[in-house]
């Protein structure tokens, strides 16, 4: 009992010698937030009455404390950090393969080519059924558990068994890991005999290079005029925006400025060296379109270098800096505001995080994502553009030049509910499952797949009665009113699995209306470009 009493005094101790300490350093912070956050920390630790957490403690602090700032202030701990930085850096450790998951299975959609996988002999409709002595086949293990048993440190080795239609046995092969390539562009293709168009998914390190490819070889196939498609883009790194921007603009033609409480103003400029100053550009936005995304797009908007195509982006104007903290987690903290060349900042207000997060919801609700007219700015936040002296405003995304609503002509409640319930993913497995090898005897290239192909009537019976398997009742109105859009994404899909993402984009973008009213007014000649 008195042991238990001097350890209790000599804890008390300690406390009032870490007070008087912090004291005598800085008499003039004896209060500080830092000191108080310290000594409640280091009672919790010693004195709290059961065993704790110390790291789960401090984890909670900090996430409680970043939650106070803004939304996009974020704790990530290591595993969450290594799954942010993938798709950005470029490359990731694995057996290269494209796959989803059909009916607890692993399906391959692709092996990457020249990879790791491909190497080894597995071909594209293979199912994956065990990863080394592990059964992954009709057990409900997540994408993610199963993405972890596959990738793995360059240079190792995993044993993977494959069932392959038309094969009795279970296939097994050796894969050894290497680096596997993250690609930033979906699509690259001409959409005319002069206009091209390029689509980025996300800003990471190597966007820069790849835009750059596919610009040369779309120059090549005569490009004179670009779509660049930002649709769906959430952002990414800062210099990466930066690079592609000064693709288009004049020689200290300034692309975006950042300034902060503890940061002082800072310029980024065009170097004059762009390898696309000169042709017409339309640039596709919508409301998922954040961050650099917005630095783009901003830039050539205010000067007045191309047209805005789309619907209001995200509104995302604030700087992250990650800060990396010893045990490989890291905080990204908002450090300053970007402004747009004519000294917009388009983020939108955050006072309530839970009105931040609703926002896209209340655009739907009050029926922005059908009517420009539904969208108003006060005139505080109007600014003008730097050659034309068009209006713009800021305080919440970039509002487009050219506005298109949502197409929602051929969407109904059955097709909602097929795709809501997996049913058009699950016909599409199937029907590349049985017929692929066909197909690609049938179809030499893309070019003649997509003036020939077409599902045939007992296809979409068969989706009919999947869809009535899986509880989809079917919707004869409904149904024929859809069927066009169904069969296209069906078709796209497939196109997908055949060739790649590119030939995918190339028949979904037959009904994107920002896509046609692009290609509309690059056809009628109405542009932005200045005179050079």
């Amino acid at each position: 009992m008195k042991n238990k009493m001097y350890v209790g005094v000599f804890l008390l101790a300690c406390l009032f010698s870490l007070n008087a300490s912090f004291a005598q350093k800085s008499n003039n912070h004896a209060d500080s937030p830092a000191r108080k956050l310290q000594l409640a920390q280091f009672a919790i630790a010693n004195l709290y009455v059961d065993q704790t957490d110390e790291n789960k403690l401090v984890e909670s602090a900090i996430i409680g404390m970043l939650e106070e700032l803004d939304p996009h202030s974020t704790y990530a701990n290591p595993e969450e950090v290594k799954k942010l930085n993938e798709p950005l850096k470029g490359n990731f450790d694995g057996i290269g393969i494209q796959f989803n998951m059909a009916e607890d299975t692993l399906f391959v959609i692709q092996p990457v080519s020249g990879g790791p996988s491909e190497k080894v002999g597995i071909r594209a409709g293979d199912r994956i059924v065990m990863v080394n002595d592990t059964l992954i086949a009709g057990v409900k293990m997540s994408s993610d558990d199963i993405s972890r048993r596959l990738r793995g440190p360059k240079g190792s080795k995993v044993n993977v068994k494959v069932v392959r239609r038309g094969v009795d046995e279970q296939l097994s092969f050796t894969i050894k890991r290497d680096k596997i390539p993250v690609h930033s562009l979906d699509a690259a293709y001409m959409v005319t005999s002069r206009i091209g168009y390029i689509k980025i998914n996300r800003f990471g390190a190597t966007t820069h290079e790849e835009f750059m490819d596919a610009l040369s070889s779309l120059k090549e196939q005569g490009m004179r005029d670009l779509i660049l498609d930002l649709q769906g883009n959430g952002g990414g790194y800062l210099n990466a925006a930066i690079d592609i921007a000064n693709e288009f603009l004049g020689q200290k033609e300034l692309i975006v400025y950042t300034e902060g409480r503890r940061n002082p103003r800072r310029e980024f400029l065009a170097k004059g060296d762009g390898c696309f100053q000169k042709g017409k550009l339309v640039v596709l936005v919508d409301e998922y379109s954040a961050s650099a995304s917005e630095i783009v797009s901003g830039a050539i908007q205010d000067w007045d270098r191309g047209m805005v195509v789309g619907r209001r982006t995200f509104g995302k104007g604030l700087v992250q800096r990650p800060i990396d903290l010893p045990d490989g987690s890291m905080i990204r903290l908002t450090i300053a505001r970007y402004y747009t060349p004519s000294g917009r900042c388009i983020q939108k207000p955050y006072e309530s995080i839970e009105e931040y997060n609703a926002d896209l919801i209340e655009r739907y609700n009050r029926g922005e994502m059908m009517s420009a007219d539904s969208i108003h700015f006060p005139d505080s936040l109007k600014s003008k553009t730097l050659k034309l002296g068009r209006t713009v405003y800021g305080g919440g995304g970039i509002m487009p030049d050219y506005f298109v609503p949502v197409d929602t002509t051929l969407i109904t409640k059955y097709h909602r509910q097929l795709s809501n319930k997996g049913v058009l993913l699950k016909l599409h497995f199937q029907l590349i499952d049985t017929y692929r090898d066909a197909w690609m005897k049938k179809y030499k290239d893309f070019k003649s797949f997509n003036r020939n192909f077409d599902l045939t009537r007992e296809m979409m019976q068969q989706l009919v009665a999947e869809g009535e398997k899986a509880g989809v009742s079917y919707q004869d109105e409904d149904f024929q009113k859809s069927e066009p859009l169904i069969k296209l994404q069906l078709k796209a899909l497939i196109a997908r699995d055949l060739w790649n993402m590119n030939e995918y984009y190339q028949t979904m973008n037959l009904v994107n209306e920002s896509v046609k009213k692009a290609v509309e007014l690059l056809e009628k000649d109405v542009s932005l470009v200045r005179n050079k």
